[in-house]
Parts: C-alpha cells; structure tokens; sequence
C-alpha cells in the first residue's frame, strides 16, 4: 500500500513507486532545506504508518519510537538469559529480541518468561527464528504464546517449495496465538531464487544496471512480497513491521526510503554487523540520523560487536542518544561539557563533567520514579571563561570552571542566572548537592545528595 509522504519530504525525494527502480541515496539536501526534527510529541513529521502493538508496546508513525536490543546469552539457559533481558530493560530498551534456534532454546523461552515476570519486568520477548522456526513454532506450543513477537527472515526458510509452505506454517501460528510478526531481510541471508529472478531479468535490459542496485531492489521486493504473501495466509496488516538490513550506510539509507515510500508498515532500523567499537557506532549513529531525520523508522537497534565481557546495554544507550541528539525523544538529563583547549591544562573540569554524568547514571532510577520530567534537564559542565558563562546560562544548572591562569573561582547559573560562586577544593561535592537540590525543587521530590 503507498503511503502519501509529507509534502517537504516528497520535494527534497521523490516517492518510490512500488516495484520501480531502486537507485543508490540521492545527495543530502543542504542545511536550509532540512526538515525540523520533530519533539516527543509533536510526531507530524513521521512517515504515516499504521500501529503494530507489540506486547505493551506500540509501534508506528503515531507513537514514540521504540527502542530495542538482542541478547548474547544461549537462550537455552534460562537464568541468563532472564538476567540479560532484565539488565537490557533497566537500561530501556522497550523490546528485547532473543535467539530460538534449538528445541531447547524454545523449551526454555515459557521460564525465562516466568523469571522476568517474578522480577516485575514487563519488556516484551521478540523471538529470532531462522531456518527452523516452522518446525520450533509448532512444535513447542508453549514458545509460541510465551513470546510477543516472531521475527522471520524470508531469505532462509527454505528452498524452492519448502520456502513458501514453511513460511505459511510460521504465520499460521502468528495468526493462532495473535502474534505480530517482524518480516526482517538481511542483505547476508537474501532469497537467492528471488534475487536470481531479478537478476536474469535485468541481464535481459538493454542497458542493465549494476548489480549492487538489483541487490538492494531484491531486499525491498523480498520484504513487500513476503508481507503481502503474510496477509494473504491471514496475518493482519497491522501485525507486520518490516526490516532491511544491510553493513553500509548508503545502502541502509537507499532501500528503506525506498521501502518507507512503497508500503504503511512500520519500519525496523538498524545497520547489520555495524563492527566493534568507535566504528560500529558511528556507522549505525550516521545511518540511523539521516533516516529519522526524514522521519523513517519506527523503532531502532544498534548492532554492535561487543568487546569481551563489555556491557551489552551500551547499544541501548547509543539508540537512546541518537534519540536524544536529534530532540525526537528524551531519555536522561544531559550533559555539556567542553572539550578542552590550551586554556584548559588541568583536568578539573574532565574530573567535574565525568562526575556529573556518572551521578546522574546512578541517580536516573530513582528520578524517573520520584522525579516526572527530569530527562529535560539540561546541565552545562564548562572549562573556562570563554563559552563557559554563556553555555551555563543556556542550561538549566551549569558551572564555568576557571582555566589556565585564572581566578580559582566558579560560578554557578540556575535558569539562567547567577546563583552563586564556589571556591576551594568542594567545588565538585558543593555542584553534585545543587544539581540534586535543584532536580528536588523543580521536578518535585525530595532527593537528598551523598556529597
């Protein structure tokens, strides 16, 4: 079903007719042109879909975009893989997706749905089926209720006649137990009977084109004719979210506006094997930006490779801040902090800024709880007199550190104004105390400091 996109979205990219011609990411438009990045809240700017409700959770064009996370644990241990789910929710992820591979993995999804119910923990189970799915499905009852989602890669369910009857025994199943289900292509895994279709038929052009661009027209038509084959064996249309995942940037941006102008199924963002560290994380922060710019994607992941016995919550934290970053949705206060120059030798002011995000990590819990609003909280840790004083009186509670050279002395604004000037070597305890002392005041409960 094609979507009317906005009438900014479609001037700077023109709507991609179904089926039409899949091209590589037109330039970004300059600044002035740039769609306002939309506010919690104030969603307009979203690509219109409909509401997939996943669990508690609802997805789509009319509600925040959801973030969510996978677990490393063999699903099969239940104890740690419970523990990995909850650790994953505390961080905020609002879906978590675990692996079923193994019949002991789907035996062991009804516990793992008990222990996360004993600890309170209500974050809704995506189960990952690959290759097996039709046979764990209906065989172990049990795995398929325990679960609020099914994600299915078309491109391994099977072969040839198989592939169609297997992918009809999952959504059968979907539909029995109400379940929605996440058609997810990944670029590694493709259909190779649909993309050798597509592939022929492009030799057979005049002028083919390049084969990297009926690669990524194979993922968009894979995951369109697998919703549409979906409906048709009786899974609703609201019951479908969509995913197409590729390892580059470019391509991740090309085929999901092109999926986002065919079709009103929310969308599932992230960029597949990202890679480990400072580059995993700013080529999924890169992707994702420029798609929810556009407003396209309806919940997101990132996936990283994790370092050994790295903690797996960080890739919560990267969708949350990208998030953030783009003023679409708010998680935590934030913090401002200068980078540091020649003005700045001593380390005062990195000691101050680390201190106060920390603080602010170990004191979220309870202020989200005891505190309604305080993710608006905008605090300015600055390093000398330079932008200091002005970045303070932008923030809601800032301090302007002194640099290199001058008076030992920094004074605190509060919304805007000068408050006080602190000195000697409590600077740090005596800033910790008024940032509680203001978070109590203005987001209503009382949080007394450690110090």
């Amino acid at each position: 079903m094609l979507t009317q996109r906005p009438a900014e979205l479609q001037r700077i990219y023109p709507a991609v007719q179904p089926h039409a011609r899949l091209t590589l990411p037109t330039p970004l438009p300059t600044l002035r042109f740039m769609l306002p990045i939309r506010s919690e809240g104030a969603l307009t700017g979203r690509r219109p879909t409909v509401t997939c409700r996943v669990g508690e959770v609802l997805l789509g064009s009319a509600h925040p975009v959801a973030v969510q996370s996978m677990t490393n644990t063999d699903t099969a241990d239940a104890g740690a893989t419970a523990r990995q789910v909850a650790q994953l929710a505390e961080a905020g992820s609002e879906l978590v997706r675990i692996t079923v591979n193994t019949r002991e993995a789907a035996t062991a999804v009804p516990d793992i749905r008990r222990r996360l119910e004993e600890q309170g923990v209500r974050v809704p189970l995506v189960g990952d089926f690959h290759y097996n799915g039709h046979l764990l499905l209906s065989e172990v009852p049990e795995c398929a209720r325990a679960l609020d989602k099914y994600r299915i890669n078309p491109g391994n369910v099977g072969v040839g006649g198989k592939h169609d009857e297997n992918f009809r025994r999952m959504i059968e199943v979907a539909v029995e137990h109400g379940k929605p289900v996440r058609i997810g292509v990944n670029w590694g895994s493709l259909d190779r009977t649909l993309l050798t279709d597509l592939m022929d038929a492009n030799a057979r052009r005049p002028e083919p084109r390049p084969e990297h661009e009926v690669v990524l027209e194979a993922i968009r038509e894979s995951a369109l004719r697998s919703a549409e084959f979906a409906e048709r064996c009786g899974l609703p249309h609201e019951r479908i979210v969509l995913s197409a995942k590729v390892s580059e940037v470019g391509d991740l941006v090309a085929v999901n506006r092109a999926l986002g102008a065919a079709c009103d199924y929310p969308l599932h963002l992230g960029l597949t094997e990202a890679g480990p560290g400072m580059k995993g994380t700013v080529a999924s922060v890169a992707a994702l930006s420029i798609l929810l710019a556009e407003g396209i994607g309806d919940t997101i992941r990132t996936s990283l490779t994790p370092t050994p016995g790295g903690d797996r919550a960080d890739e919560v934290r990267i969708c949350q801040q990208v998030l953030q970053s783009l003023g679409i949705r708010r998680f935590a206060p934030q913090v401002t902090s200068c980078p540091g120059c020649g003005r700045t030798t001593g380390t005062v002011f990195q000691e101050l800024a680390a201190r106060i995000s920390a603080h602010i990590q170990e004191r979220i819990p309870q202020w989200r709880e005891s505190c309604p609003g305080v993710e608006t909280l905008r605090v300015a840790v600055m390093g000398c007199v330079v932008n200091g004083p002005g970045e303070s009186r932008h923030a809601d509670i800032g301090i302007s550190l002194p640099g290199a050279g001058e008076d030992p002395r920094a004074p605190v604004f509060v919304d805007g104004k000068l408050v006080a000037t602190l000195k000697g070597d409590a600077i740090a305890g005596d800033f910790v105390r008024m940032l509680d002392e203001y978070v109590a005041r203005r987001f209503g409960a009382g949080v007394r400091s450690d110090g």
